[in-house]
């Protein structure tokens, strides 16, 4: 059983992720690593046009490598993780990065004895919300969680949370719908 396996991912999401985890240790850059992979997570996560890029379907592989590797390159990434992300265009998983990008964190922080929180917004969280929903997670149970964010418009407000197999969904646009449901079902 591979490592992987015991830390319970499978699939190339895995396989991706412990292989930078294993270079990057090995050549004991893996903090800069990790704040480097954070830091392409967000700007994935903000940058529209390279979103729309990466998603693309018909995106060629010969000319996707050379494009994203000038934008890393010039946002300073270093040369270890333009690798990686040019390992992942050649094996056309490029619209697979950002999948990519999230492994490599679960993957760390599962290393670490981290356990990963997911959490969808309607709105940037705030550092008390934050506090607070960190207070929260500590008062079920879970001590040592990382905050994995990002701000989804369609929420409306309130927030979705995946922590393990989990979901706390109390956006109001599930509320809307379980409404909508509900007035279908009496009329």
């Amino acid at each position: 059983m591979g490592e992987t396996a015991i830390l319970g991912e499978t699939g190339f999401a895995a396989r991706y992720a412990a292989a930078l985890y294993a270079l990057a240790f090995e050549e004991k850059r893996l903090d800069q690593v990790v704040d480097e992979m954070a830091a392409l997570g967000r700007l994935i996560a903000e940058s529209g046009d390279l979103r729309r890029y990466i998603g693309t379907p018909l995106t060629d592989a010969a000319k996707a490598g050379p494009v994203v590797d000038g934008i890393l390159e010039t946002q300073g990434f270093s040369t270890l993780v333009r690798h990686f992300v040019g390992v992942a265009v050649t094996n056309r998983r490029l619209r697979d990065l950002p999948r990519l990008v999230a492994g490599f964190a679960a993957y760390v922080a599962r290393k670490r004895g981290e356990i990963v929180a997911d959490i969808a917004s309607a709105h940037p969280l705030s550092d008390v919300q934050r506090t607070q929903l960190q207070a929260r997670l500590t008062e079920a149970g879970y001590s040592n969680v990382k905050l994995n964010e990002h701000v989804d418009v369609s929420l409306l407000g309130g927030l979705v949370l995946k922590i393990g197999p989990r979901i706390y969904d109390t956006s109001l646009r599930s509320r809307l719908q379980r409404l909508n449901y509900s007035l279908k079902g009496a009329a």
